[in-house]
């Protein structure tokens, strides 16, 4: 396995969950693996082989493709033993100005590239014949030029998903719309358009991340981990990880891989 990562140019950062990454394995198994839900979105620009892609909603067969906000598992699977992709990992608002469609229409679901950006099959046949500082140029030149000619975000949405980040989903979904002098309906509408799903969801999602990020530590306790991810107690999160991850917390934590991945 061989990877490649770049940290995105600061006027990029802030729509970006984590660095662009680029992955290129050759004659593997071809293995099965679990994306469980988290609070961004991914998209994905396939360089070689195509997925195979297995969500609540959809099933797809795409190299590149992107993927809105899911509250349920996906199963993920190369269609042969050799692959090369880029991954980011959008914010739900950056994949709603760049794509410039309802995200609730995205939400628990994997749609192709190309429907959303229809110059995404030109910039991929670029990249294949790009080294990979050059692709990393590329991708990002492609964002900032959609950002740039997209609509400003609802700032009343961006500022209650900025603090369900801040509290880790905790952030009470009524005191967010009182603070707005929003409905709690309003809310609920402005926020799926522009997010995908709803507040109370979201916030959900984003505590099952909290605790899937601490479960990567081994030395921490299951009770431990519930109780710092704001769970009534491990019974809670034992029930939101059979329904979020398809699977229980020990289990979880068994088959996290090297790189970052879930065996399936």
């Amino acid at each position: 396995m061989h990877v490649e990562r770049r940290l995105p140019s600061p006027s990029l950062r802030p729509y970006l969950l984590r660095p662009i990454e680029g992955w290129e394995q050759s004659h593997a198994a071809q293995a099965q693996l679990r994306e469980v839900p988290f609070p961004g979105v991914p998209l994905i620009f396939g360089l070689d082989t195509a997925w195979e892609i297995d969500g609540p909603m959809t099933s797809e067969c795409e190299a590149s493709f992107v993927a809105g906000l899911h509250a349920a598992p996906t199963l993920v699977r190369p269609t042969g033993p050799s692959w090369s992709c880029v991954e980011l990992r959008l914010t739900p608002i950056a994949a709603h100005r760049i794509f410039g469609v309802p995200m609730h229409e995205l939400a628990n679901r994997t749609v192709a590239l190309a429907d959303v950006a229809p110059e995404a099959d030109e910039l991929v046949e670029r990249l294949r014949e790009a080294p990979w500082p050059e692709r990393f140029d590329l991708i990002e030149r492609f964002l900032l030029r959609r950002l740039d000619t997209a609509r400003e975000s609802a700032r009343g949405v961006e500022w209650s998903w900025q603090e369900l980040r801040r509290t880790e989903g905790r952030a009470p979904i009524g005191e967010l719309a009182n603070e707005l002098g929003w409905s709690h309906r309003r809310l609920i509408v402005r926020f799926r358009e522009q997010v995908g799903l709803t507040p109370k969801a979201v916030g959900r999602v984003m505590r099952f991340d909290h605790a899937v990020r601490a479960l990567r530590s081994a030395a921490t306790e299951l009770a431990e981990v519930a109780y710092d991810c704001g769970y009534y107690d491990q019974a809670h999160m034992n029930r939101d990880f059979r329904e979020l991850g398809g699977t229980t917390p020990q289990a979880f934590r068994s088959s996290l891989l090297e790189l970052g991945g879930v065996a399936a």
